[in-house]
């Protein structure tokens, strides 16, 4: 690995942003849609999109992580500490997307019809794996989304902080900013 490497690859950078994006949009729209009733003329439509989304996001994540063992990657900056809590938070934010990208799947299958995806495919169902799946799942899906927003603010404020605080170059990075 290039430890002078100055900033991330497009590629690295673009899949972030998009990332960040499609998180924050899923959040508000999942939020909203849970309030909507079968008289909405929404409430069939933003399901599919929020449900097709998430797929792409989930497959979005799966290239991210094959990309992330391929690509060369900056240095973290900051203090050992620092760069050990910015590996973790990394990790964590992995781990709580993988587990919305599951519980949103087990929510959506849970009546045996597989996902829709912007009409392009489908993704099959597996069925009710465990009684009541989908309600089970719908907690899961609903905390882990929190806990993503709060842990994406935190990286969100961390950034902010190397930038304005350290003055590195740790967000002007993933900017792909070289100084």
């Amino acid at each position: 690995m290039d430890k002078d490497k100055k900033t991330y690859d497009g590629v690295s950078i673009f899949i972030h942003w998009m990332t960040a994006l499609a998180v924050l949009g899923l959040f508000a729209v999942g939020l909203w849609m849970v309030d909507l009733n079968y008289y909405s003329q929404w409430y069939k439509p933003v399901p599919h999109w929020h449900k097709s989304v998430g797929i792409c996001l989930a497959l979005l994540t799966i290239f991210r992580l094959l990309w992330k063992g391929i690509a060369q990657q900056p240095p973290i900056e900051g203090a050992a500490w620092e760069v050990a809590a910015a590996k973790l938070a990394h990790s964590l934010i992995y781990i709580l997307l993988i587990g919305i990208f599951v519980s949103g799947y087990l929510i959506s299958t849970a009546d045996g019809r597989g996902i829709e995806v912007f009409n392009w495919f489908t993704v099959p169902s597996l069925g009710e794996l465990f009684p009541n799946q989908a309600d089970i799942a719908g907690e899961v899906h609903y905390y882990l989304a929190f806990t993503l927003i709060g842990l994406a603010s935190l990286h969100a404020l961390a950034a902010l902080k190397h930038h304005f605080i350290n003055k590195d170059n740790t967000l002007k990075k993933m900017l792909g900013v070289n100084k």
